[in-house]
């Protein structure tokens, strides 16, 4: 693992078919990933989802730990009840922050399912879960760098 990564952390919430929350956090302030990073980053996410499918069989945890690992990035995998994934393309070691980060969202996500006639979607992509995910990510990124 290299001290410095020249791409952004990467977080997804995958429904059954679906994405249902996606986030880009910088690992260095004030940097962008460019457009061909970024596309790199969600084809490595979505080439790991098989890789989820078949660690899900093989385990009874619901946090997966690292699925796939393409070049100097790592997918961390957290795997719901319900079969959603949360999903995390980071490029180095961290887990315990990490397991910590997923636990984090996780809990967010459930108190939004809790909630009776909720449009679930909308609340995924509030800005509270967006401010959730971009603060853990800090922990992360410091962790990981």
């Amino acid at each position: 693992i290299h001290g410095k990564m020249s791409s952004p952390i990467l977080f997804v919430i995958v429904g059954k078919n679906e994405p249902l929350f996606e986030a880009e956090i910088d690992t260095h302030s004030g940097a962008q990933g460019n457009d061909l990073s970024t596309r790199q980053n969600y084809f490595v996410l979505h080439s790991a989802l098989d890789l989820v499918e078949k660690s899900a069989w093989t385990t009874t945890n619901m946090y997966l730990k690292v699925v796939d690992k393409v070049n100097h990035q790592q997918v961390s995998t957290f795997l719901t009840a319900g079969n959603i994934k949360f999903m995390l393309l980071h490029g180095g070691k961290g887990e315990e922050v990490i397991k910590s980060f997923f636990n984090d969202v996780y809990g967010y996500y459930v108190k939004v399912r809790c909630i009776p006639n909720l449009n679930v979607l909308v609340h995924l992509s509030s800005k509270e879960l967006t401010n959730l995910v971009s603060h853990d990510n800090k922990a992360v990124n410091e962790s990981i760098l």
